[in-house]
Formats: C-alpha cells, sequence, structure tokens
C-alpha cells in the first residue's frame, strides 16, 4: 500500500493504471469502510482509497474540528486492502477559496439536508474533485448514508462523468446498529439505546410489508415514540427508492429513512421496502 498527499504524486502513480476502483472516505475507519474496500477489489485491479475530512460539508456549529482523524491507524488496517491512499491536507484540495461549487438536486433540501443547509452541496463538491483526481471507473458508497448515494448517483448521470457508481449495504453491530464514525461520541446507556432507532425502522417496513399505506401515520407514530425516548428526530420518513420524494402507494421500491440525535450524537439509518423482493 502506497500513502500519497498530493494531487501531482497521485495522477504519476495512477496514469497507467486503467481499471480503477475509488472509495472515498473521512477516515476513522471501521468495518463498514473496510467492507466497502474489499467490494473494490471485484471492481477494479487497482483500489484507492482517500481519506480527507472535508471542511466543506460541515456546519459552523458541526463536529470538524473534533471529527477523529487516526490517519496512521487508518493506514495499518487498510495495509493489506487496497493499493493507494490519497490523504492531501485540506490546502492541497483547496489551494485557494472555493468559489465553484456543484449545486445538488433539489431532494438535497429534504431530509438531511433540512437539518444541514450546504451540507450536500459541500459533500458534492468534493466528491467531484476527487473523482476528477482519481478518474476511476468505479467509485463505491455505503447505502447508510442514502440520500448522500442518491444524490452522487444524480450528479454523476446529469453531468456525464464516466463512472459506474456501486452502492455497498450497511454493516452493522451484532445488535442492529449501524457502524459508523460517530457511533464513538455515545455514552454506554446511549450506546445500548441507539439499537431502537433501527429496530423502529424495521418495524415500519413491516407494517407496509403487511398491507399498511398510511405512512404519515406510521412515520408520526415512530417520531413520537423515538421522542419520549429521549431522541432528537429529525425525520423518519417513507420515500420512493427511485427519487426519494415521499412514498408514492402505487410505487413496490420504498425505503424508510432517518435521521435523530441521541445526545451529541447524530444517527442515520434506513431500511429498503422491496414489495417484489
Amino acid at each position: 500500500m502506497q500513502l500519497i498527499s498530493t494531487i501531482a504524486a497521485l495522477r504519476e502513480r495512477l496514469k497507467q493504471e486503467h481499471s480503477i476502483a475509488f472509495i472515498p472516505t473521512m477516515g476513522n475507519l471501521h468495518e463498514g469502510h473496510l467492507n466497502l474496500m474489499r467490494q473494490g477489489r471485484q471492481h477494479g485491479k487497482c483500489v484507492v482509497a482517500s481519506i480527507f475530512v472535508n471542511p466543506l460539508q460541515f456546519g459552523p456549529s458541526e463536529d470538524f474540528e473534533q471529527y477523529p482523524r487516526t490517519l496512521e491507524a487508518d493506514c495499518e488496517k487498510l495495509a493489506d486492502i487496497v493499493d493507494v491512499v490519497f490523504a492531501p491536507a485540506v490546502n492541497e484540495m483547496y489551494p485557494v477559496r472555493q468559489s465553484v461549487f456543484v449545486e445538488p438536486p433539489p431532494i438535497a433540501d429534504e431530509w438531511c439536508g433540512a437539518a444541514r443547509p450546504g451540507h450536500f452541496r459541500g459533500m458534492a463538491t468534493v466528491v467531484l474533485k476527487l473523482l476528477n483526481i482519481v478518474q476511476p471507473q468505479v467509485a463505491l458508497f455505503g447505502k447508510k448514508d442514502y440520500q448522500q448515494l442518491h444524490i452522487i448517483r444524480e450528479m454523476v448521470a446529469q453531468l456525464n462523468l464516466p463512472v459506474v457508481i456501486v452502492g455497498g449495504e450497511t454493516v452493522r453491530a451484532a445488535d442492529g446498529l449501524a457502524l459508523s464514525s460517530r457511533n464513538q461520541y455515545l455514552n454506554t446507556v446511549e450506546r445500548e439505546e441507539a439499537t431502537f432507532l433501527h429496530q423502529t425502522l424495521r418495524d415500519i417496513s413491516a407494517k407496509v410489508l403487511g398491507g399498511a399505506r398510511d405512512f404519515m401515520a406510521l412515520q408520526h407514530d415512530a417520531v413520537t415514540m423515538l421522542s419520549k425516548r429521549g431522541w432528537m428526530v429529525d425525520y423518519v420518513a417513507i420515500c420512493n427508492q427511485s427519487d426519494l420524494l415521499p412514498a408514492d402507494a402505487q410505487q413496490r421500491d420504498w425505503v424508510v429513512i432517518a435521521a435523530a440525535k441521541l445526545g451529541r450524537t447524530r444517527l442515520l439509518d434506513n431500511v429498503e421496502i422491496g414489495l417484489d423482493a
């Protein structure tokens, strides 16, 4: 594995590679990330991971400064999994103040976008920059950040980028909690309670599969239940998988998505619902 910190050196390393699989991350890697990296080997002869905590996607009151940076430990985990780790400094990715941005689709203002204004603009901008730098044939993103994955797919399709986007299934702890770098913020009591978010979404999925179609009532009941247990809920929403708009009862493929804070930790999760599955 080779660690590279500059764009010029990365381009020089990759200029002879014609089958690149790319997995962008913000580091502090867990098994969910590593699983994506292993999948990358199925999609490219050269597997590249990036580790970059992107300031553009953090709001002024969010945890950019506190976000865990564990480059040495991350590289140890990746030593036998990837070929190249690209870990640029902020001034390498943004040598001048960024004034050109990707304008994401309107769905970026809903769900997580409503709670985190500007987040998806910053995310899409850095992903486009990274795709231009690495120029992979395939890029892999986890499904845990379901709205993020949808926006990236829309960006790639509408901007005609020559890359295939692959969504990796969410990796969970044994008790069902979706793995996330921010899970380490949870204290012992919160960590035990955190599993209830996924349980709630699974309950909604079971009711929909059983024939329930009053989606608004299902969402309202879930928010009420979570709130009574001490969660600060941003949203629980049943959406079409195709466009992430509120679920159309005539569709057959939905996803229930949620974001909620437990203490100071904001957790995301989702469960896909397919009537033909």
